[in-house]
């Protein structure tokens, strides 16, 4: 694992974990093109230009602004052997001070769903979150009816936590989330994620 103070990459058994890059550009939007439908019941609602590659360079401008503030780590999921983009992984809202604390979001394209890949994911940055972050708790939400994303965070050490009333935005309303937790020290169950 590489860490430097802008550049962050996370090697697992099938991934490389690292932030965008212009290049990324053409994988990024044919890969959400192709994956919408699978997509959009579970997301905030696209932007009309949000496939444009303006939007996709203020997406990278982003990304590094937030690693080099430590406010966000957003990451692509490229995998190894082919290069492919298979989908992106961000711990966002990290928070400083006695909170120590961090929020996950993931998406994955539709081909490469229920391989294993968001789950290889998610334990290596919650490690990563846990271990060179020092954090003591990441978070996250989904819709109730998202039986995968439920699953990956339960298969990932997350414990549910309980029920946000209409949390986020998804899709054009506001919408009621369950909540997740990984904890750095928790008893209940894992305590190293990855």
């Amino acid at each position: 694992m590489l860490l430097t103070r802008k550049r962050i990459r996370i090697e697992t058994e099938r991934l490389t974990l690292r932030p965008p890059v212009h290049a990324d550009f053409r994988s990024w939007a044919w890969l959400r093109e192709q994956s919408a439908d699978f997509l959009t019941p579970w997301e905030p609602s696209w932007a009309h230009d949000h496939l444009s590659r303006k939007n996709f360079t203020n997406r990278v401008y982003w990304a590094q602004r937030s690693i080099s503030a430590g406010n966000a780590v957003p990451l692509f999921l490229v995998e190894r052997d082919s290069e492919r983009l298979l989908g992106a992984i961000t711990l966002d809202n990290i928070r400083r001070g006695p909170a120590q604390a961090g929020t996950l979001g993931y998406w994955v394209g539709q081909q490469y769903a229920r391989q294993g890949y968001m789950r290889e994911a998610i334990e290596a940055l919650v490690h990563h979150a846990f271990h060179r972050l020092q954090l003591s708790r990441i978070e996250a939400a989904c819709l109730p009816e998202n039986t995968a994303s439920r699953g990956v965070l339960e298969k990932s050490g997350f414990k549910y936590e309980g029920v946000a009333q209409s949390y986020l935005q998804i899709n054009g309303r506001w919408r009621t989330h369950v909540l997740y937790a990984a904890l750095r020290n928790d008893r209940r169950g894992r305590t190293d994620a990855g």
